[in-house]
């Protein structure tokens, strides 16, 4: 019996050393190309479905206005369509490379038309972690975040008008002011060298 109770206690100190040695191998799955640890997927989903479970919100959108929808689409088309897509246009190559791969949520494979809005709502306000699915509780407004889940809830039968405003955009360049127009030397004043 003290034999076993040792056994026990050996494996028990056995097995956070040979973790730690694993982790600082490098041979542990680190990179976004690399496959997932055994189990890693599964815990994943089981810990995030069991937390949007406990505190996705319920709500009906179903009578958002097709203005807030077009509002929706302004915070997704800026925030959002980089990773996640737009409808008719391909993936583009950074939600290609993510681990796990970003979700093309206008895609018949990828919707979430059939999930309830506070789901969409809760991952668009919390994020996930160790995905790339970042928080937006700060950057955008709760009013923007029901409007995003609504567009999401709607996807596959969006206004004319919201299809409109998800069309792709110009990339726009952005100068700096001081690059563009340095400011003005005092008279007298030295040039930098």
């Amino acid at each position: 019996m003290k034999a076993f109770l040792a056994g026990i206690i050996v494996t028990l100190l056995a097995m956070p050393i040979f973790g730690i040695l694993y982790i600082k191998s490098s041979y542990m799955s680190v990179a976004a190309t690399d496959p997932p640890l055994p189990f890693e997927p599964t815990l994943a989903r089981m810990g995030l479905h069991a937390r949007i479970a406990r505190e996705a919100p319920a709500r009906d959108v179903s009578h958002l206005p097709t203005a807030d929808l077009v509002s929706g689409a302004a915070a997704y088309q800026k925030n959002c369509s980089f990773c996640h897509g737009l409808p008719g246009q391909p993936a583009s190559t950074a939600s290609q490379g993510m681990a796990p791969r970003a979700p093309q949520l206008f895609t018949k494979e990828d919707t979430v038309t059939d999930d309830p809005p506070g789901i969409t709502y809760w991952k668009v306000k919390n994020g996930i972690r160790m995905t790339g699915m970042p928080s937006f509780k700060a950057g955008l407004s709760e009013d923007q975040m029901w409007q995003v889940a609504a567009l999401l809830s709607r996807a596959d039968q969006l206004p004319p008008e919201v299809v409109e405003a998800l069309k792709p955009q110009p990339r726009s360049i952005l100068i700096t002011a001081g690059a563009a127009n340095p400011a003005p030397m005092a008279a007298g004043a030295e040039k930098p060298k």
